[in-house]
């Protein structure tokens, strides 16, 4: 095993992720509340991020519909519109079924690029016209047999208060329409994840509670030569997405660390990602303890922390233990291949989600989209109802793109804080922390008491409810804007040309007085850092004995 990956380590510069994100997944019975919850960031450089709304809508018979792909709004053709859809805002819809996803690639000759519906739209497709997570699944493997699948291998989180599934998808070739499929559903008691790497191997033949396939699943791989065994031993991760080095380094560790955060197992599984071990992680598990959308929020702020894989104590740290490298994932120096670690939470992040379905609440106010812009660990996860029908204007896309800046953006202004404290994180990270936790925790704590007053408007007049729960998130969406505004503001003054202005025991800067000027503090280098200087530079800088 270990000379295997030796030997493909060194064709994994070849392996390309265009959309690298993360899912995380926790059962209803697994989570504190009873809710089904699902995350998803998605992680690329071409994506400028916003929060997306299609409103309900009826249409007549005949309706045609372009469908443009959603990494690059090229257009793919059109298709049927439903005769009605759903009130869609960012993932969720207003019957509270999610749609997160993450791209596995697979077999680069089986993208079919004559076929009309990528993964991006059908996503959002499947959103518009479905109430239930298994009826997404209907919708999506449908569209795709009917209009052909233009994208590579897909990875879907689908869920609903009571279900949660994984739906595993890739074409069938140029010019085939459709595509090979495989769903499970995750135990109720149990989480998953899955982070650019097909993660459903073995699966239920004769168990059309909890797993559904296409009818040629098998039968296709068979017949491409990337399976001859029995079937009850057929592995689609195997057949269409076959492991290496880069999958398990860049991706399946992601999954690692997760399990890690709320199994027990986490030695166990850790030989596996490390390339050491060539038995798989289980699709899913059962956690120690029950997970809340808080615990989840801060699973996709990791980088392996306190880990083995850790990134903050090499030199690549920096002075201030940065846990992000720049890209690209791999490099080479003197003929030599290296990698770098590849967390959950990155740079390269357009937007981020954690989805909370709950059946104890009506429909619309059961349904939560806690929604950030940019880097999940540098920004905030405000409430977005699924019911919401106005989007906040700072989540609005507003004409801009990556190469537009504007104060009026969120997704700006989380970068413009974010690349002040990437390269002095430990020095920086706490001032924004106090400001994200602070946030955070204040929307935790009311969210019961909104959704009572919701509840009473709702039993008087249900479009009462989805008003009061629309004015509550824009309001908290524009507030944790400025909120933001104030503190890249303050940390400019404070940070300002590498030194550290003094502060009360509030945290509010002491402003200079006539004779008084403050002196700032001069932190310097760290101790630790300042070593390893003096080991790669000797006496160079050697102050002479007087």
């Amino acid at each position: 095993m270990k000379k295997f990956f030796a030997i493909v380590i060194l064709l994994m510069t070849s392996v390309v992720y265009t959309s690298a994100c993360t899912n995380l997944i926790v059962g209803p019975k697994a989570s504190v509340d009873g809710s089904s919850i699902i995350s998803y960031a998605a992680d690329s450089y071409s994506m400028y991020g916003y929060l997306y709304h299609y409103p309900a809508a009826k249409y007549t018979k005949g309706t045609m519909r372009p469908v443009y792909e959603w990494d690059t709004g090229k257009y793919l053709g059109d298709i049927e519109e439903a005769r009605e859809t759903y009130n869609v805002v960012g993932n969720i819809n207003e019957y509270q079924v999610a749609i997160g996803e993450t791209t596995f690639t697979g077999r680069h000759e089986l993208q079919d690029p004559t076929g009309i519906i990528d993964y991006g739209s059908l996503i959002y497709l499947a959103l518009q016209r479905s109430r239930t997570a298994r009826e997404a699944i209907k919708v999506m493997t449908d569209l795709v047999q009917e209009y052909g699948y233009y994208s590579t291998g897909e990875s879907f989180s689908i869920a609903d208060p009571t279900q949660v599934w994984i739906l595993e998808m890739i074409g069938k070739g140029p010019g085939v329409k459709g595509a090979v499929w495989v769903a499970r559903r995750i135990p109720d008691d149990c989480i998953a994840a899955h982070a650019n790497q097909s993660r459903i191997h073995q699966f239920p033949l004769n168990d059309k509670e909890n797993c559904l396939y296409s009818s040629d699943v098998i039968s296709f791989a068979r017949e491409k030569g990337y399976f001859d065994g029995l079937n009850k031993d057929f592995s689609f991760a195997d057949a269409y997405a076959p492991i290496d080095f880069g999958a398990l380094r860049y991706c399946e560790a992601r999954v690692w660390s997760y399990y890690n955060m709320f199994t027990d197992m986490g030695d166990k599984y850790l030989p596996y990602v490390l390339g050491n071990d060539s038995k798989p992680m289980p699709l899913f598990v059962k956690p120690n303890r029950k997970i809340s959308v808080r615990d989840i929020q801060h699973a996709m702020r990791d980088h392996y922390e306190g880990t083995p894989l850790t990134i903050t104590d090499d030199l690549g740290a920096g002075a201030w233990k940065m846990p992000y490298r720049p890209s690209p994932l791999s490099f080479d120096v003197d003929g030599k291949t290296y990698f770098n670690e590849r967390p959950i939470s990155t740079v390269q992040s357009g937007f981020a989600f954690v989805a909370q379905l709950r059946q104890s609440l009506p429909r619309q106010i059961g349904g939560v989209l806690w929604f950030t812009l940019d880097d999940a660990n540098m920004s905030v996860f405000t409430p977005v109802y699924c019911s919401t029908t106005k989007i906040p204007k700072c989540y609005q896309e507003q004409g801009l793109d990556l190469t537009t800046f504007s104060f009026d953006s969120s997704f700006w202004v989380y970068n413009w804080v974010s690349n002040m404290v990437y390269p002095r994180y430990s020095l920086m990270i706490d001032d924004l922390r106090h400001v994200q936790n602070d946030l955070e925790d204040q929307f935790d704590e009311s969210q019961k008491a909104i959704e009572n007053v919701a509840k009473k408007l709702y039993e008087k007049d249900p479009d009462k409810a989805v008003q009061y729960l629309t004015r509550y998130t824009n309001q908290m969406a524009t507030a944790t804007h400025q909120e933001w505004m104030q503190l890249g503001q303050y940390m400019i003054v404070k940070y300002n040309d590498m030194v550290v202005k003094k502060c009360d025991a509030n945290g509010n800067l002491i402003k200079p007085t006539p004779g008084n000027p403050v002196s700032p503090d001069r932190p310097g280098y760290p101790e630790e850092f300042l070593r390893k200087v003096v080991k790669e530079t000797g006496d160079r800088y050697l102050y002479p004995a007087e």
